[in-house]
Protein backbone atom coordinates (compact mmCIF):
# COMPACT_ATOMS: atom_id res chain seq x y z
CA UNK A 1 0.00 0.00 0.00
CA UNK A 2 2.72 2.32 0.74
CA UNK A 3 4.39 1.86 -2.62
CA UNK A 4 1.16 2.40 -4.25
CA UNK A 5 0.85 5.71 -2.20
CA UNK A 6 4.02 6.97 -2.91
CA UNK A 7 3.14 7.30 -6.91
CA UNK A 8 0.43 9.38 -6.36
CA UNK A 9 0.51 13.13 -5.86
CA UNK A 10 -0.36 15.12 -3.04
CA UNK A 11 -3.25 16.81 -5.03
CA UNK A 12 -4.87 13.11 -5.20
CA UNK A 13 -5.37 12.93 -1.69
CA UNK A 14 -7.04 16.77 -1.32
CA UNK A 15 -10.39 17.53 -0.76
CA UNK A 16 -11.02 20.35 -3.39
CA UNK A 17 -13.69 22.21 -0.50
CA UNK A 18 -11.39 22.22 2.29
CA UNK A 19 -8.39 21.72 0.45
CA UNK A 20 -6.92 19.19 2.93
CA UNK A 21 -6.04 15.23 2.90
CA UNK A 22 -9.56 13.78 2.91
CA UNK A 23 -11.63 12.61 5.67
CA UNK A 24 -13.95 10.47 5.43
CA UNK A 25 -14.03 10.50 1.97
CA UNK A 26 -17.16 9.98 0.15
CA UNK A 27 -18.03 10.07 -3.73
CA UNK A 28 -20.65 11.54 -5.83
CA UNK A 29 -22.54 9.98 -8.62
CA UNK A 30 -20.51 11.53 -11.06
CA UNK A 31 -16.98 10.05 -9.56
CA UNK A 32 -15.49 13.65 -7.68
CA UNK A 33 -14.50 12.90 -4.06
CA UNK A 34 -15.01 15.40 -1.04
CA UNK A 35 -14.87 15.27 2.87
CA UNK A 36 -18.04 13.96 3.94
CA UNK A 37 -18.95 17.00 6.60
CA UNK A 38 -17.48 19.29 3.16
CA UNK A 39 -19.58 18.34 0.41
CA UNK A 40 -22.48 18.06 3.35
CA UNK A 41 -22.22 21.42 4.71
CA UNK A 42 -21.56 22.80 0.86
CA UNK A 43 -25.14 21.33 -0.43
CA UNK A 44 -27.08 22.49 3.00
CA UNK A 45 -25.04 26.01 2.39
CA UNK A 46 -24.80 26.71 -1.66
CA UNK A 47 -26.69 25.10 -4.73
CA UNK A 48 -28.41 22.04 -3.10
CA UNK A 49 -27.27 18.78 -4.64
CA UNK A 50 -24.50 20.22 -7.25
CA UNK A 51 -21.57 18.76 -7.41
CA UNK A 52 -18.72 21.81 -6.64
CA UNK A 53 -16.34 20.28 -9.66
CA UNK A 54 -18.54 19.59 -12.62
CA UNK A 55 -21.71 21.31 -11.42
CA UNK A 56 -23.22 18.21 -12.40
CA UNK A 57 -26.82 18.39 -10.59
CA UNK A 58 -28.76 15.56 -8.77
CA UNK A 59 -32.68 15.76 -8.38
CA UNK A 60 -32.73 13.52 -5.05
CA UNK A 61 -29.84 13.76 -2.51
CA UNK A 62 -26.81 11.18 -3.00
CA UNK A 63 -26.47 8.62 -0.20
CA UNK A 64 -23.38 9.35 0.66
CA UNK A 65 -21.39 6.36 2.14
CA UNK A 66 -17.67 6.25 3.09
CA UNK A 67 -15.08 4.78 0.50
CA UNK A 68 -13.28 2.55 3.22
CA UNK A 69 -10.53 1.97 0.42
CA UNK A 70 -9.81 5.74 -0.05
CA UNK A 71 -10.30 6.41 3.71
CA UNK A 72 -7.50 3.91 4.51
CA UNK A 73 -5.31 5.33 1.48
CA UNK A 74 -5.52 8.47 2.88
CA UNK A 75 -5.05 8.00 6.28
CA UNK A 76 -1.87 6.43 5.04
CA UNK A 77 -0.85 8.89 2.44
CA UNK A 78 -1.31 11.96 5.51
CA UNK A 79 1.30 9.88 7.66
CA UNK A 80 3.70 9.36 4.76
CA UNK A 81 3.37 12.72 3.30
CA UNK A 82 3.21 15.13 6.85
CA UNK A 83 6.97 16.23 6.39
CA UNK A 84 6.38 16.98 2.78
CA UNK A 85 3.59 19.11 3.26
CA UNK A 86 5.74 21.08 5.60
CA UNK A 87 8.67 21.22 3.02
CA UNK A 88 6.02 22.61 0.42
CA UNK A 89 4.71 25.18 2.51
CA UNK A 90 8.00 26.48 3.50
CA UNK A 91 8.93 26.30 -0.41
CA UNK A 92 6.21 27.57 -2.49
CA UNK A 93 4.19 29.45 0.73
CA UNK A 94 0.73 29.49 1.99
CA UNK A 95 -2.62 28.30 -0.75
CA UNK A 96 -4.97 30.94 -0.91
CA UNK A 97 -7.45 28.95 1.41
CA UNK A 98 -5.06 28.55 3.75
CA UNK A 99 -3.95 30.40 6.44
CA UNK A 100 -0.66 32.60 6.42
CA UNK A 101 1.66 33.48 8.49
CA UNK A 102 1.19 36.54 10.57
CA UNK A 103 4.99 37.18 10.52
CA UNK A 104 6.66 36.39 7.03
CA UNK A 105 7.66 39.33 4.94
CA UNK A 106 6.80 38.62 1.31
CA UNK A 107 5.56 35.16 0.52
CA UNK A 108 3.31 33.99 3.11
CA UNK A 109 3.95 30.55 4.35
CA UNK A 110 1.09 28.46 6.12
CA UNK A 111 0.51 28.44 9.22
CA UNK A 112 0.56 25.74 11.63
CA UNK A 113 -0.63 27.25 14.65
CA UNK A 114 -2.33 30.56 15.95
CA UNK A 115 -1.89 31.59 19.22
CA UNK A 116 -5.28 33.00 21.19
CA UNK A 117 -3.19 35.38 23.25
CA UNK A 118 -0.42 37.36 20.32
CA UNK A 119 -3.96 37.03 18.19
CA UNK A 120 -1.64 36.10 15.21
CA UNK A 121 -0.94 32.62 13.43
CA UNK A 122 2.74 31.55 12.78
CA UNK A 123 4.47 29.21 10.23
CA UNK A 124 6.65 26.18 11.47
CA UNK A 125 9.60 28.74 11.43
CA UNK A 126 7.50 31.79 13.31
CA UNK A 127 6.21 29.41 15.81
CA UNK A 128 8.99 27.62 17.23
CA UNK A 129 9.66 30.29 20.02
CA UNK A 130 6.04 29.21 21.05
CA UNK A 131 7.77 25.99 21.38
CA UNK A 132 10.94 26.80 23.52
CA UNK A 133 10.51 29.86 25.24
CA UNK A 134 8.99 29.75 28.63
CA UNK A 135 7.27 32.43 28.94
CA UNK A 136 5.14 31.72 25.35
CA UNK A 137 5.11 28.18 26.30
CA UNK A 138 2.08 29.27 28.21
CA UNK A 139 0.36 30.61 25.07
CA UNK A 140 -2.87 28.49 23.84
CA UNK A 141 -2.09 27.12 20.39
CA UNK A 142 -5.21 25.91 18.66
CA UNK A 143 -5.09 25.03 14.37
CA UNK A 144 -4.54 27.75 12.48
CA UNK A 145 -8.11 29.75 12.43
CA UNK A 146 -8.53 33.27 10.03
CA UNK A 147 -9.65 36.57 12.04
CA UNK A 148 -8.56 35.59 15.43
CA UNK A 149 -9.57 38.58 16.41
CA UNK A 150 -13.65 38.18 15.44
CA UNK A 151 -12.83 34.76 17.32
CA UNK A 152 -12.04 36.67 20.77
CA UNK A 153 -13.93 38.03 23.59
CA UNK A 154 -13.90 41.94 23.34
CA UNK A 155 -14.50 42.29 26.80
CA UNK A 156 -12.72 39.39 28.68
CA UNK A 157 -9.82 38.71 25.97
CA UNK A 158 -10.95 35.03 25.45
CA UNK A 159 -11.64 32.72 22.86
CA UNK A 160 -15.66 32.55 22.18
CA UNK A 161 -15.78 28.97 22.71
CA UNK A 162 -19.51 28.25 24.46
CA UNK A 163 -22.63 29.59 22.71
CA UNK A 164 -25.45 31.61 24.87
CA UNK A 165 -29.05 30.01 23.82
CA UNK A 166 -30.72 32.92 26.04
CA UNK A 167 -28.83 35.38 24.00
CA UNK A 168 -28.14 33.78 20.42
CA UNK A 169 -24.45 34.42 20.75
CA UNK A 170 -21.11 33.02 21.53
CA UNK A 171 -19.22 33.67 24.62
CA UNK A 172 -16.40 33.21 26.27
CA UNK A 173 -15.97 31.36 30.10
CA UNK A 174 -16.06 34.31 32.06
CA UNK A 175 -18.98 36.03 30.39
CA UNK A 176 -20.92 32.80 31.69
CA UNK A 177 -20.19 34.53 35.52
CA UNK A 178 -20.97 37.71 34.51
CA UNK A 179 -23.05 39.09 31.54
CA UNK A 180 -24.50 35.88 30.63
CA UNK A 181 -24.62 34.05 34.45
CA UNK A 182 -27.85 31.60 34.96
CA UNK A 183 -27.75 31.69 31.52
CA UNK A 184 -28.40 27.93 29.21
CA UNK A 185 -24.74 27.88 28.02
CA UNK A 186 -23.45 25.06 25.44
CA UNK A 187 -20.20 24.19 23.65
CA UNK A 188 -20.10 25.20 20.54
CA UNK A 189 -19.55 22.21 19.21
CA UNK A 190 -22.98 20.70 21.04
CA UNK A 191 -25.12 23.97 19.32
CA UNK A 192 -23.58 23.38 16.16
CA UNK A 193 -24.68 19.47 16.25
CA UNK A 194 -28.03 21.10 17.09
CA UNK A 195 -27.88 23.40 14.79
CA UNK A 196 -26.78 21.03 12.43
CA UNK A 197 -29.86 18.37 12.82
CA UNK A 198 -32.44 21.33 12.96
CA UNK A 199 -30.89 21.82 9.16
CA UNK A 200 -31.11 18.64 7.99
CA UNK A 201 -34.77 18.94 9.03
CA UNK A 202 -35.38 21.82 6.97
CA UNK A 203 -33.59 20.13 4.34
CA UNK A 204 -36.05 17.70 4.70
CA UNK A 205 -38.44 20.01 4.30
CA UNK A 206 -37.17 21.62 1.41
CA UNK A 207 -37.09 18.76 -0.67
CA UNK A 208 -40.51 18.08 0.19
CA UNK A 209 -41.67 21.09 -0.70
CA UNK A 210 -39.40 20.20 -3.66
CA UNK A 211 -41.79 17.43 -4.85
CA UNK A 212 -45.02 19.39 -3.81
CA UNK A 213 -43.90 21.60 -6.90
CA UNK A 214 -42.93 19.05 -9.07
CA UNK A 215 -46.45 17.23 -8.50
CA UNK A 216 -47.93 20.66 -9.20
CA UNK A 217 -45.81 21.13 -12.44
CA UNK A 218 -47.44 17.62 -13.77
CA UNK A 219 -50.72 18.52 -12.71
CA UNK A 220 -50.38 21.80 -14.60
CA UNK A 221 -48.66 19.73 -17.95
CA UNK A 222 -51.86 18.02 -17.75
CA UNK A 223 -53.90 20.71 -17.76
CA UNK A 224 -52.66 22.43 -20.80
CA UNK A 225 -53.11 19.34 -22.89
CA UNK A 226 -56.94 19.27 -21.38
CA UNK A 227 -56.84 22.76 -22.71
CA UNK A 228 -55.71 22.00 -25.67
CA UNK A 229 -57.97 19.88 -26.56
CA UNK A 230 -61.07 22.20 -25.39
CA UNK A 231 -59.51 24.80 -27.84
CA UNK A 232 -58.96 22.46 -31.06
CA UNK A 233 -62.67 22.02 -30.45
CA UNK A 234 -63.39 25.43 -29.75
CA UNK A 235 -61.72 26.39 -32.98
CA UNK A 236 -63.49 23.88 -34.82
CA UNK A 237 -66.79 25.42 -33.81
CA UNK A 238 -65.47 28.77 -34.53
CA UNK A 239 -64.83 27.89 -38.28
CA UNK A 240 -68.04 26.71 -38.69
CA UNK A 241 -70.23 29.59 -37.48
CA UNK A 242 -67.64 32.00 -38.84
CA UNK A 243 -68.41 30.23 -42.37
CA UNK A 244 -71.98 30.22 -42.22
CA UNK A 245 -71.66 34.17 -41.16
CA UNK A 246 -69.56 34.82 -44.11
CA UNK A 247 -71.88 32.71 -46.76
CA UNK A 248 -74.78 34.87 -44.87
CA UNK A 249 -72.80 38.06 -45.38
CA UNK A 250 -71.80 36.98 -49.00
CA UNK A 251 -76.00 36.88 -49.68
CA UNK A 252 -77.25 39.92 -48.77
CA UNK A 253 -73.77 42.10 -49.60
CA UNK A 254 -75.57 42.95 -52.94
CA UNK A 255 -79.00 43.82 -51.04
CA UNK A 256 -76.75 46.23 -48.91
CA UNK A 257 -75.09 47.83 -51.95
CA UNK A 258 -78.35 48.71 -54.00
CA UNK A 259 -80.29 49.96 -50.66
CA UNK A 260 -77.54 52.24 -49.85
CA UNK A 261 -77.31 53.37 -53.08
CA UNK A 262 -81.17 54.09 -53.55
CA UNK A 263 -81.11 55.98 -49.88
CA UNK A 264 -78.15 58.40 -51.55
CA UNK A 265 -80.47 58.65 -54.77
CA UNK A 266 -83.55 59.91 -52.13
CA UNK A 267 -80.58 61.92 -50.66
CA UNK A 268 -80.07 63.95 -53.93
CA UNK A 269 -83.22 64.14 -54.66
CA UNK A 270 -84.17 65.68 -51.49
CA UNK A 271 -81.03 67.80 -51.64
CA UNK A 272 -82.28 68.91 -55.20
CA UNK A 273 -85.81 69.88 -53.88
CA UNK A 274 -84.17 71.95 -51.10
CA UNK A 275 -81.58 73.93 -53.73
CA UNK A 276 -84.45 74.61 -56.16
CA UNK A 277 -86.39 76.18 -53.47
CA UNK A 278 -83.42 77.86 -51.99
CA UNK A 279 -82.64 79.47 -55.69
CA UNK A 280 -86.34 80.66 -55.93
CA UNK A 281 -85.89 82.37 -52.79
CA UNK A 282 -82.50 84.08 -53.54
CA UNK A 283 -84.24 85.22 -56.94
CA UNK A 284 -87.21 86.81 -54.92
CA UNK A 285 -85.21 88.28 -52.61
CA UNK A 286 -82.64 89.91 -55.37
CA UNK A 287 -85.66 91.33 -57.09
CA UNK A 288 -86.62 93.29 -53.87
CA UNK A 289 -83.26 94.44 -52.75
CA UNK A 290 -83.19 96.49 -56.67
CA UNK A 291 -86.73 98.07 -55.78
CA UNK A 292 -85.52 98.94 -52.30
CA UNK A 293 -82.36 100.43 -54.05
CA UNK A 294 -84.25 102.44 -56.31
CA UNK A 295 -86.70 103.49 -54.00
CA UNK A 296 -83.69 104.85 -51.27
CA UNK A 297 -82.58 107.24 -54.30
CA UNK A 298 -86.35 108.34 -55.01
CA UNK A 299 -86.70 112.17 -53.76
CA UNK A 300 -91.05 111.94 -54.19
CA UNK A 301 -91.94 111.93 -50.54
CA UNK A 302 -95.39 110.86 -51.44
CA UNK A 303 -94.11 107.99 -53.35
CA UNK A 304 -91.67 106.71 -51.03
CA UNK A 305 -93.83 106.81 -48.23
CA UNK A 306 -96.52 104.86 -50.25
CA UNK A 307 -93.65 102.02 -51.42
CA UNK A 308 -91.85 101.83 -47.71
CA UNK A 309 -94.34 100.36 -46.27
CA UNK A 310 -94.71 97.48 -48.83
CA UNK A 311 -90.92 97.05 -49.16
CA UNK A 312 -90.12 97.17 -45.93
CA UNK A 313 -92.68 94.17 -45.61
CA UNK A 314 -90.34 90.77 -45.30
CA UNK A 315 -90.83 88.26 -47.69
CA UNK A 316 -92.39 84.81 -47.04
CA UNK A 317 -89.21 83.01 -46.67
CA UNK A 318 -88.29 79.85 -44.87
CA UNK A 319 -86.54 79.41 -42.12
CA UNK A 320 -83.41 77.17 -43.34
CA UNK A 321 -81.83 76.73 -39.89
CA UNK A 322 -82.88 73.73 -39.24
CA UNK A 323 -83.14 72.31 -42.69
CA UNK A 324 -80.24 70.05 -43.25
CA UNK A 325 -79.36 66.90 -45.26
CA UNK A 326 -78.92 63.66 -43.24
CA UNK A 327 -78.55 60.66 -44.98
CA UNK A 328 -79.47 57.55 -43.23
CA UNK A 329 -76.73 55.83 -44.22
CA UNK A 330 -74.61 55.71 -41.45
CA UNK A 331 -74.92 52.42 -39.88
CA UNK A 332 -76.84 50.13 -42.36
CA UNK A 333 -74.21 47.77 -42.67
CA UNK A 334 -74.50 47.49 -38.52
CA UNK A 335 -78.60 46.65 -38.64
CA UNK A 336 -78.33 44.66 -41.65
CA UNK A 337 -75.49 42.52 -39.96
CA UNK A 338 -77.57 42.75 -36.67
CA UNK A 339 -81.27 41.65 -38.33
CA UNK A 340 -79.02 38.74 -39.88
CA UNK A 341 -77.57 37.43 -37.06
CA UNK A 342 -81.19 37.67 -34.98
CA UNK A 343 -82.51 35.34 -37.28
CA UNK A 344 -83.45 31.73 -36.19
Amino acid sequence: MSAASCLLTEDQFLCSICLDVFTDPVSTPCGHNFCKTCITQHWNINVPNQCPNCKEVFYTRPELRVNTFISEVAAQFRQSAQPKFIISSLEHGSKPAEVPCDVCTGTKLKALKSCLVCLASYCETHLEPHLTMSGLKRHQLIDPVENLEGRMCTKHDKLLELFCKKDLMCVCMLCTISDHVLHDVVHLKEEYEEKKAELGKTEAEIQQMIQKRQLKIQEIKHSVELSEEDADREIAEGVQVFTALKESVERNQAELIDTIKEMQRKTEKQAEGFIKELEQEISELKKRSTEVEQLSQSEDHFHFLQSFAFLNTALPTKDWTKVKVHPPIKGTVLDLVERELSKP
